[in-house]
């Protein structure tokens, strides 16, 4: 990524922070959530059990996604750590 590419993503970022931290009471103390990082979506037509169901996929597949980076960044660093990507030419 070239640097202007990284400068524009760091940019994006910071006003997104900037803009959601400074509203009167935090989201994590009972504030309103964000509306720029979380985009109001409504359920209230999908049936409960559907959601639960739907919920626990996309909280495992969070919970795969960051077993999935830490190994790349293991085998990155420690050779041979990740029997799976032993002979991947990106390691």
């Amino acid at each position: 990524v070239p640097d202007a590419g990284k400068a524009q993503i760091i940019g994006t970022i910071f006003i997104a922070e900037l803009v959601t931290e400074s509203r009167g009471v935090h989201y994590t103390k009972g504030g309103p959530l964000p509306t720029i990082v979380f985009p109001p979506v409504d359920f209230s037509n999908v049936n409960e059990d559907t959601l639960k169901v739907k919920q626990s996929r996309e909280l495992n597949n969070g919970r795969l996604a960051m077993i999935a980076i830490m190994s790349f960044i293991s085998a990155s660093n420690i050779p041979g750590s990740v029997p799976a990507l032993i002979g991947n030419p990106a390691f």
